[in-house]
């Protein structure tokens, strides 16, 4: 009796808030799909729902987890960890990012890159022999502060104390100055007093420890201030200065030459001045199986070897007679370097808009991406028929990489993590790149259509219950004709006394 009297709004009513509910989980999944990349519903599947169905001992559970951990060690192992270098070409606070800031009134750079930033000067500029040195001890906390304000107010209070404090020099010239040639300025002042600093310490090196560290640190000084003004030269245009100095500085030693990639600023300028030979000089001594590679190493083999064959490429020609030696060489050069870094071409080809470097990159990531299209986009544009090649060819190398990407083609898996940090060192109104694509599982879209069609079914039903009706008879009617078909068909060839049996079954 209760069923009976139930009407067609009750079955509405319940099918809406169904579909609403529905609703409300496929949000929640999507959400959680596009955080953390994975489903919500298979995770607590996988890890809760299934081993209390299937059940299970202690000591299997153990196993479980040895096999877990054992296989996350081999993981970490095979997968090389997201470690965040050091941009050799990072653009000047004052002279570059401030006036970013002033004419379009955004952030370039994150708190998070900064702070790298400032570790990186305290490592640098600072050591264990400063205590009791007033001026060292001001930069100390000038590096740690987050002020630029209270920054470079601290470093002409360095200099109050002592004129020849050298890291006070480069916090004024990296973030006081608003113009290169004033860069180059303080830099000028600051390489006498690096200068007079390295020989007073490369005197006394040898007299324990706390000497040593000094010198050292004044060679890091040194080398970076020399390093900088090899910079302002190539950006005032002064390229065969700037060369120099970069050549005299990649035959240093010191262990900062590992942070600083000296080698890439000099590719750079190279290029500059179309010094093909030159750069390829460098490239081989520097693109080794044994060195750590770039997008610099590798996309500026790719170019060089495009140059070949780029202006006479034609993608009709080469789809009807074949691919040459020379073109072969060129496309599988571009293969190796989008495989590296498959962020890169779509800033090359301005699919995507450039923003200003970060001061810290993530190599294979979209920060590194950034930072080389933002340098090397006019040199690819100097070689005819280099874009285009790039544009014909560059998306070949997907389907030469292994799916799922557990393992490398050329390089090492692409890591899972670049997302991540890139994000942490991007601004926030840059659009990261992604690679691989999260693709959306299957169940979300078939969960989601049953949602809507359920939806809509109820809102038709209730805005117009009789055509609904009618609807859904001749849906019922259409679904059993061939039941009833099977059914006349089968009491015209079976006796009736079989089919009372069958319908009493």
């Amino acid at each position: 009796m209760f069923l009976s009297t139930l009407t067609p709004k009750f079955y509405v009513a319940l099918t809406g808030t169904s579909s609403l509910i529905s609703g409300l989980i496929l949000i929640f999944e999507w959400w959680y799909f596009r955080k953390y990349g994975t489903s919500f519903i298979e995770q607590v599947s996988l890890n809760h729902i299934s081993p209390w169905i299937g059940g299970g001992d202690n000591g299997g559970e153990a196993n479980n987890v040895a096999a877990n951990a054992s296989a996350t060690a081999t993981n970490q192992q095979a997968v090389p960890e997201c470690k965040v270098w050091r941009n050799p070409l990072n653009l000047f606070r004052g002279a570059e990012y401030q006036r970013f800031y002033w004419a379009t009134n955004k952030e370039p750079l994150t708190y998070y890159d900064m702070n790298l930033s400032a570790q990186d000067h305290q490592t640098f500029f600072t050591c264990e022999g400063d205590c009791g040195k007033a001026e060292y001890e001001i930069m100390q906390t000038a590096w740690r502060e987050r002020n630029p304000v209270a920054r470079i107010k601290a470093a002409h209070d360095a200099l109050e104390k002592n004129p020849d404090c050298a890291p006070a020099y480069i916090l004024l010239a990296e973030e006081e100055a608003i113009t290169i040639l004033d860069v180059e300025k303080i830099l000028k002042q600051a390489l006498r007093a690096a200068e007079m600093n390295y020989r007073k310490s490369q005197q006394m090196q040898h007299q324990g420890s706390v000497m040593e560290a000094l010198h050292r640190r004044d060679t890091n000084v040194l080398i970076y201030i020399k390093r900088r003004l090899a910079m302002c030269a190539r950006k005032l245009g002064k390229l065969k200065e700037a060369v120099k100095m970069f050549r005299d500085l990649t035959k240093e030693v010191p262990p900062i030459m590992n942070v600083l990639n000296i080698h890439e600023n000099l590719i750079e300028a190279l290029l500059e001045m179309q010094a093909y030979a030159d750069v390829q000089a460098v490239l081989a001594k520097y693109d080794d199986i044994s060195l750590p590679k770039s997008a610099t190493i590798c996309y500026t083999a790719a170019l060089l070897k495009a140059r070949v064959v780029a202006d006479k490429f034609s993608p009709d020609i080469a789809s009807k007679r074949g691919l040459t030696t020379a073109e072969m060489t060129a496309v599988e050069a571009i293969h190796r370097a989008v495989e590296f870094n498959p962020h890169v071409p779509k800033y090359l080809l301005e699919m995507k808009p450039l923003i200003l470097p970060p001061e810290h990159v993530l190599k294979r990531g979209d920060s590194e991406a950034i930072a080389y299209a933002f340098f090397h986009l006019p040199h690819w544009k100097q070689v005819e028929g280099a874009l285009n090649l790039l544009h014909c060819t560059w998306e070949g190398t997907f389907r030469m990489l292994p799916y799922p990407l557990e393992r490398g083609h050329l390089f090492y898996p692409y890591p899972t993590c670049t997302e991540c940090a890139d994000r942490e060192l991007l601004p926030v109104f840059h659009e990261v790149s992604v690679y691989p694509k999260k693709e959306l599982p299957f169940f979300i879209l078939f969960t989601a259509g049953l949602c809507s069609f359920t939806a809509l079914l109820a809102l038709l039903t209730h805005q117009y219950p009789e055509p609904m009706g009618v609807i859904a008879k001749a849906m019922l009617s259409w679904v059993s004709l061939p039941f009833h078909y099977l059914l006349d068909k089968l009491e015209a060839v079976l006796p009736s006394n079989l089919l009372q049996q069958l319908s009493r079954i």
